[in-house]
């Protein structure tokens, strides 16, 4: 049996080009109907995360400053006892002192590491204080990840059951999206998808409805209209640049347009009723 030859994108009639870009356009618009679902669970997971990961960043910040200031208080007790110590060094050499400058000299020295041990004793009071506030942000920020993290599970729950629930249309769908992909030439495809991605409502290629774009639904010219009906150039809407192919194309049936009823005409039998009524 012989093998069936591809055709190359490239080859195909315009016509055909712009069948398959609308057949793409069903397909992805199916797929964004299947995002829209999903509203805005996915950003709200995402911001939930973000924010758990900066509280937690936060938390390991307060601790690190914690180990700091535990620290300078162990630093500061140090001091203290150094300069007790020096204390009862000084004042028990006073007791052997042999006149008073020495003693005046020992005095100033126990004076001195006196106000050592106040200054070290004040440094401990503040960090001490300062570690109490950083255990009360971390008891709180630990608080608000907690709550946090339930509202997330909560969020990915909802996200995932949603998910499940499409899944299989979703994938059908892009695997069909992909495989039609192949059969349009790339630079058209580009410039679709590029259209695409600049619409609000992610309409790339649009059929013409009531002698109007699709898309903007502004006036598109007679002769315009004509050049789409033809299928003989691929035809953007001059106003929004979306792709343009006529309703048949698009296997859409319009309605019929409603017939003009012409004014009767008066016959000159009529007229002279008319003027003797009067």
């Amino acid at each position: 049996m012989a093998k069936e030859i591809k055709k190359d994108p490239a080859d195909y009639s315009v016509e055909e080009k712009l069948q398959s870009l609308y057949q793409l356009q069903t397909m992805l618009t199916e797929i964004d109907k299947i995002k829209t679902l999903r509203g805005e669970l996915p950003l709200e997971v995402q911001d939930l995360e973000d924010e758990i990961a900066g509280l937690s960043t936060r938390v390991e910040k307060t601790k690190a400053e914690i180990t700091d200031l535990s620290a300078g208080v162990t630093e500061n007790r140090n001091v203290i006892e150094v300069s007790k110590a020096a204390i009862a060094k000084y004042t028990e050499q006073q007791d052997n002192v042999s006149n008073n400058r020495e003693f005046d000299a020992l005095n100033k020295e126990i004076e001195f590491k006196n106000l050592e041990v106040e200054l070290a004793e004040k440094h401990i009071r503040d960090y001490s204080a300062a570690i109490n506030i950083k255990k009360e942000e971390i008891e709180h920020n630990q608080q608000v990840i907690d709550e946090k993290k339930q509202d997330l599970e909560i969020k990915k729950a909802e996200l995932q059951e949603i998910i499940e629930e499409n899944r299989q249309e979703e994938e059908r769908l892009r695997e069909k999206s992909k495989a039609l992909e192949l059969t349009i030439e790339p630079r058209l495809l580009q410039s679709f998808k590029r259209i695409r991605s600049n619409t609000r409502n992610g309409l790339g290629i649009v059929y013409v409805q009531r002698e109007s774009c699709g898309g903007c639904f502004n006036k598109i010219p007679p002769q315009r209209q004509l050049d789409i009906r033809m299928r003989k150039k691929i035809i953007v809407c001059e106003y929004c640049g979306r792709i343009l192919i006529d309703p048949e194309l698009a296997g859409v049936q319009e309605a019929a347009k409603p017939a003009e009823t012409a004014p009767k005409k008066r016959t000159r039998k009529s007229a002279a009723a008319s003027a003797e009524q009067e």
